[in-house]
């Protein structure tokens, strides 16, 4: 085939060589392949169209939906009749001659001339081909079609919603009954993050998606359907009995029905299983999904000798599969914008074709590369290759709707390195969204289909201009080619995940640029052992290992970038949120050509950016005055959580709980400049107070973890066990009038306090909020008190063990500002200023009303960081002030 190549080459080179004003004459789209036609636009509208039309109806009654199809399909129709009309009137031809029977005019359809009549002007395109002129018909058809198109996304978003609102299920999730379902498995089963609610954290829970098929109502009425629920299995002795189902496994449960949590869910409720009960399998699963999940398995089993980064990270950068991804490498991809490689995507796919057909600028080239050209394999059998390769990903990947999304781009991207013609990709995507939507019309309200297809677009509209502009400047191809790619990535995304998450990340481009060039072999590597491991292990192994290595690298590029302080920045969220950052991209990116031949300019621009990320404390206290110079104490603003740092010396800090969130803390610490930690004292057990523990340990050095005697409640104690074990931080108990000293610090534990006999705690309690570890503070001439979440038992306590408590500059108001406090407390301790840890719009109604009345009674300055943000306390005496950064 090469030789075949080299021949029409050198024909081409004496073809060339005699007709020397052949370049002059080649039009675009013909033989050339570096010369592109202009990108065919057409079925882009249609398929917004539909993308419209299926969003729309989603949210709307059945009726309006149906209503809405209707107009659309009128309106397309008449203005069909109507071009027709303008067409034959335009080119002068008479009605009574507009019949079937009569000769037709060429590129007229329906519109008949004379006999012996000449038809409409005919002139010659560049490459020769007939036209005819006129444009009213094509006009009128492109608008018709639109609207046709947006009658069929209608109609089948309308069935779609009109199949889930059917059948006895929504109606017995209204009302939370309890129910009997045969059903059948549609996804494997996946675990929930914990997230903290109030003083306690979920518990992981097992979620998998499944369509019931035969429903048993409480009355005993049966009823066969096919309806789509999400399967809720709390934590429980059979948990690993659920987790290794696999798709298309039917089950037998019983449950209770729920709403789903959130409109708009791909699901009509929520089944929730019986923890305690062993699934019930009435069909076994095809052998399809049995070797899927071999496959599956067999990878993970041929990751477990590998580090806890790339044994955690590799089975999810080859099939999707993040079970075994922990959450802080989880938010540390998600703060990166590397969460795309822990997805099925369709770059998983595109590894695997480059492999097979080469790089994307080879297919630019008369010379093809990859394996099918060095095997001798012919371009049909190539496209037949890797259309079996594409099958093969749907399956083990699961035929769910991400896979198919990622198996069409995948596909794409084959066409693209297939023919090196930008011209055709566009169409191929956009065929691809209108297939794809109305064949699922919930993806048109899919967060993650739009990424995918904004994303798509910008590789082949964007990027191949960013990286010729980079060219021309001198940056090498390949390096152009990435830093294109993922610039033009991130622009268009870049808006929409402002919308999900309201931030910025400015070191998401760096990142992928340094994961950029590990993807592609721990990919290939990674499916080698997919397809080893069944028939031989310590192969699989081996190649498991060698992709540990570029699999540790991207672990180690996400957790290092997530660690920067500036890696992401707050930005207004919701939708005027992205409109305000899609105008100052579209602005910035011309501003950027213009400047891009002031090296100076540019320079300056980069150490500002740099500057940005890195946030030195010194650049940062100047610009934002933040942390106030001299602090002595810090309410960091963690939510409805607690977390204060107390400072003991340079980047030094002795921190007191965590709050529940570890990025909140973390990011309270970094803007502090807390390097070092000598103590790190959890008041006690409850998540709010101790479930940003990682977030504290990250990147730092920690002395010891000191805690309160009664560990309650037990989860949460293990958590904090678990995560001391797994930072090699020792653990050690706070002591009944216990002091320390730390720099210029000196404290004593007030409470829990011994009784008479030396045991503890003096009050009999159970209560881990009764159990906070309560401190009294010097700091050179600063008095602080800090009570944890003592409520008015033990806050009498405190003052019968304590008297002679001294009048305090500051109180660490207890419990969040509630309304249960002692009032015999507040007069002795007098506060000057008094400090409230809570989250805004929490259900709590912290703080309580009379709780600040009754601070403000006693002459105190109320500050919380609900209202004040994060609140730093500098000076004494007379200099006493506290400052809040909101």
């Amino acid at each position: 085939m090469n030789g075949s190549h080299a021949r029409t080459n050198t024909a081409s080179e004496s073809a060339s060589a005699s007709a020397p004003d052949a370049d002059s004459v080649r039009q675009p789209g013909s033989a050339d392949p570096r010369q592109e036609a202009p990108a065919d636009l057409r079925l882009v509208p249609p398929a917004l169209a539909v993308w419209a039309a299926a969003a729309l109806a989603l949210g709307v009654p059945g009726w309006w939906a149906a209503a809405g199809a209707v107009l659309c399909a009128l309106a397309g129709l008449s203005l069909i009749a109507v071009s027709r009309a303008m067409a034959c009137r335009y080119l002068g031809v008479p009605r009574r001659f507009r019949s079937p029977e009569a000769p037709r005019l060429p590129g007229r359809p329906g519109c008949a001339g004379p006999p012996g009549r000449a038809g409409p002007p005919v002139t010659r395109g560049p490459s020769g081909a007939a036209r005819t002129r006129g444009h009213a018909w094509p006009r009128g058809t492109t608008a018709a079609g639109v609207l046709l198109c947006a009658a069929a996304g209608a109609v089948s978003a309308g069935l779609h919603a009109a199949d889930v609102r059917s059948g006895p299920v929504p109606g017995l999730a209204q009302d939370y009954a309890r129910v009997e379902a045969e059903l059948t498995v549609t996804s494997d089963p996946r675990q929930t993050r914990p997230r903290v609610q109030g003083d306690h954290s979920t518990p992981v829970s097992l979620l998998l998606n499944a369509e019931i098929t035969r429903l048993t109502a409480p009355d005993g009425a049966v009823t066969a359907l096919s309806t789509p629920v999400l399967v809720m299995v709390a934590p429980g002795e059979t948990a690993t009995l659920w987790q290794r189902l696999l798709p298309s496994t039917g089950l037998h449960v019983e449950g209770r029905l729920a709403p789903p949590r959130h409109e708009g869910e791909r699901v009509t409720a929520v089944l929730g299983a019986d923890a305690d009960d062993p699934p019930r399998v009435t069909v076994e699963p095809s052998l399809l999904h049995r070797t899927a999940g071999r496959l599956r398995s067999g990878l993970r089993e041929a990751t477990d000798g590998l580090e806890p980064d790339a044994r955690a990270l590799l089975p999810g950068l080859v099939v999707g599969d993040t079970s075994r991804v922990p959450p802080e490498l989880h938010d540390a991809f998600r703060t990166t914008d590397l969460t795309h490689l822990l997805a099925v995507s369709g770059a998983n796919l595109s590894v695997l074709l480059f492999l097979l057909i080469g790089p994307p600028g080879a297919a630019l080239r008369s010379e093809r590369r990859g394996l099918a050209p060095r095997l001798g394999i012919s371009l049909r059998m190539t496209a037949l290759i890797g259309g079996g390769i594409a099958l093969a990903f749907v399956i083990v990947c699961r035929p769910e709707p991400s896979v198919l999304r990622a198996a069409a781009c995948g596909l794409i991207t084959l066409l693209a390195i297939g023919t090196g013609r930008r011209r055709s990709l566009i169409p191929a995507l956009a065929a691809a969204v209108l297939l794809l939507v109305l064949y699922d019309p919930r993806l048109a309200r899919s967060y993650g289909f739009l990424l995918s297809v904004l994303a798509t677009g910008a590789l082949l509209t964007l990027a191949p201009r960013w990286s010729d502009a980079l060219q021309r400047r001198g940056v090498p191809a390949r390096l152009a080619e990435v830093l294109a790619a993922s610039g033009a990535a991130q622009a268009v995304c870049a808006p929409v995940v402002v919308v999900l998450a309201s931030r910025v990340g400015l070191v998401a481009i760096p990142c992928n640029l340094l994961a950029e060039f590990a993807v592609a072999p721990a990919t290939v590597l990674g499916f080698a052992a997919l397809a080893a491991a069944p028939v031989a292990m310590p192969v699989a192994q081996g190649l498991a290992t060698a992709a540990g290595w570029p699999t540790g690298w991207i672990a180690s590029v996400a957790r290092t970038g997530a660690a920067l302080p500036g890696a992401e920045v707050d930005w207004p969220g919701g939708w005027r949120g992205a409109a305000l950052l899609a105008v100052l991209t579209a602005l910035s990116v011309p501003a950027a050509r213009r400047l891009a031949g002031h090296p100076w300019v540019c320079s300056a621009a980069a150490l500002l950016l740099v500057l940005a990320v890195l946030r030195p404390v010194p650049l940062t206290r100047m610009m934002t005055g933040w942390p106030p110079p001299g602090w002595a104490f810090a309410l960091c603003d963690v939510g409805q959580g607690d977390a204060m740092v107390l400072a003991a010396g340079e980047d030094t800090g002795v921190v007191v709980d965590t709050g529940p969130e570890p990025r909140l803390v973390d990011r309270c610490l970094r803007d502090l400049g807390i390097t070092r930690v000598p103590l790190l004292l959890l008041t006690h057990f409850h998540a709010d107070h101790v479930r940003g523990l990682p977030g504290a340990l990250r990147g730092r050095a920690v002395g010891a973890i000191q805690t309160t005697h009664l560990g309650e409640p037990p989860d949460q104690a293990a958590f904090v066990r678990r995560t001391a074990e797994a930072a090699h931080v020792p653990m050690i108990g706070a002591v009944p009038g216990e002091r320390r000293r730390e720099g210029p610090l000196d404290w004593q534990v007030l409470w829990p306090a011994a009784d008479a006999r030396g045991a503890w705690p003096a009050l009999e309690s159970e209560e881990p909020n009764d159990s906070s570890v309560t401190l009294l503070v010097r700091s050179g001439g600063l008095t602080l008190l800090l009570l944890g979440d003592l409520e008015p038992p033990a806050q009498r306590g405190v003052l019968r063990s304590h008297p002679a408590i001294p009048r305090v500059d500051v109180l660490k108001v207890a419990h969040h500002g509630s309304a249960h406090q002692d009032p015999a407390l507040l007069r002795t301790a007098r506060p000057r200023i008094a400090l409230i840890s809570c989250g805004a719009d929490n259900p709590y109604g912290h703080p309580a009303a009379r709780t600040l009345d009754a601070l403000e009674a006693a002459g105190a300055k109320v500050l919380r960081t609900d209202t004040h943000g994060a609140i730093a306390v500098t000076g004494t005496g007379a200099g006493l002030r506290a400052a809040g950064r909101s």
